[in-house]
């Protein structure tokens, strides 16, 4: 028999998934509470430990052990580019389909203040980009002597105008710096190239940052850890959507990824305008888009989400007292293994899960604005059009063990009230049982079509 284990590091959870290949079936889940700050091993134990009975007390040989983390903040990352609207926002793409949280976006050049920030902020990586091939090469050389300067030991990875490539990485070498250099992120206008800077940043987590969060001492008992949670769960939602040669998938989908720490999205669809007479303006979107909500957790997060949401509207989705919702959303703060036990807790959790969709698939979304010209109005979106989404995926602890997971997820859908927002209108709502995107994005890795079947079976309508 062929078996796999699929293991998630996740901030809060560490989540396994044991999985029969050969039948595309599920055998156990299980999870126990992440011990990166101590030793991650105990966390991985104790969800062993859950699964053993699955197999007669002893753990089998399993064919496949792979792994993916978001622990301990998971991959943090900062942009740098030269136009907001072009190459920072390229980057910045480049930076969250590779998995990361984006701790900061800079554009034009660097001052002392913003090295300053970087250093407090002491990312992981560091992307750098700017320019377009054979364009403006002074920003990126000028923020490359200022990073220089920097205390911070970050990985740089340069994405920017391949002219002055050889130059930045002289430069930052010669300062004893940890660089990498990639294909340019926005080679001409209005052309994003996103993917050479994806795997190298997939790469950077794989040779550095695996040993920075504590997981190698994991890796005696595995074969492989493959990258951050989120990139696994945007492979997953790629081959659930495109299929492959042996196993056609399900088309255009939106995901929304409800974690203690962020609210992540993906959306797998191109995005055009879907109604005659709008334009599109702006940089081109991936077709593969993910954004991360660092301020909509439900346990680290959660008083990010009080801040954002505002205790009063929280307390009104609730119908709970706006301090009990206070005094429920800073215990959880402080006690983030706590689930919710009496009637009114599970209220506010859901409130708290129904506020966190709303607002991470509105900042998700694309958006119509009607512009006035001489000739009348014109109707121009900004970002994607996601209103003919077939299908709406929901996933995270909050969902998945939610006795009624559609009053959450109908949050993410078109309301009359915002109509400029693209919201997907009918989308078909599914659920991720068995809390499983991240093993198949795993499982993919070697098992494609597997994985895909893996997928079908256990993502379910919404009853």
């Amino acid at each position: 028999m062929e078996l796999a284990l699929l293991i998630d590091f996740g901030s809060t959870y560490t989540k396994v998934t044991a999985v029969d290949v050969a039948a595309a079936e599920v055998i156990a889940t299980a999870r126990g509470i992440s011990t990166v700050e101590t030793n991650i091993l105990e966390g991985l134990g104790q969800a062993l430990a859950e699964i053993k009975p699955h197999f007669g007390g002893v753990l089998p040989d399993f064919t496949h052990r792979l792994a993916c983390s978001s622990a301990a903040g998971g991959l943090r990352m900062v942009a740098i580019g030269l136009v907001q609207e072009l190459t920072v926002e390229a980057a910045r793409q480049a930076a969250l389909g590779a998995g990361a949280r984006v701790l900061g976006v800079y554009a034009h050049q660097l001052t002392a203040g913003e090295i300053k920030q970087i250093d407090d902020g002491c990312p992981d990586i560091i992307l750098l980009a700017g320019g377009t091939d054979g364009g403006n090469k002074e920003t990126i050389l000028h923020n490359a002597r200022m990073l220089a300067t920097s205390q911070c030991t970050a990985t740089i990875i340069v994405a920017g105008n391949k002219s002055a490539a050889d130059e930045v990485l002289q430069i930052l070498e010669q300062a004893g710096k940890d660089v990498r250099v990639t294909a340019n992120v926005l080679p001409e206008l209005n052309k994003l190239n996103v993917e050479p800077a994806r795997d190298t940043i997939r790469q950077t987590f794989l040779e550095k940052i695996v040993e920075a969060k504590g997981l190698r001492r994991a890796e005696s008992y595995l074969q492989r850890i493959l990258m951050p949670t989120p990139a696994a769960v945007l492979q997953a939602a790629k081959l659930l959507a495109m299929g492959n040669e042996e196993e056609k998938g399900w088309g255009d989908l939106l995901i929304v990824d409800i974690g203690g720490a962020t609210t992540d999205v993906h959306s797998i669809a191109e995005g055009y305008p879907t109604k005659s007479g709008v334009t599109y303006k702006g940089l081109p979107e991936p077709y593969a888009k993910r954004t991360v909500e660092g301020d909509l957790g439900m346990r680290v997060s959660a008083l990010s989400l009080l801040e954002s949401i505002g205790s009063r509207k929280l307390a009104a989705i609730s119908g709970q007292a706006e301090q009990a919702v206070t005094e429920y959303i800073n215990t959880i703060h402080n006690r983030i293994e706590l689930l919710p036990e009496s009637e009114e807790q599970w209220k506010i959790d859901t409130a708290m899960a129904k506020a966190a969709t709303d607002l991470a698939v509105e900042r998700h979304s694309g958006t119509l604005e009607t512009m006035w010209t001489p000739m009348g109005a014109v109707h121009v979106q900004h970002g994607k059009d996601l209103t003919e989404i077939p299908y709406l995926i929901g996933t995270g602890g909050v969902i998945v063990k939610h006795p009624n997971p559609k009053e959450i997820l109908q949050g993410a859908l078109y309301k009359p009230d915002q109509p400029t927002v693209l919201r997907p209108q009918k989308a078909k709502l599914m659920l991720d049982k068995e809390y499983i995107l991240a093993a198949i994005g795993l499982l993919a890795e070697v098992r494609p079509t597997a994985a895909l079947r893996l997928a079908k079976k256990y993502i379910n309508p919404v009853i």
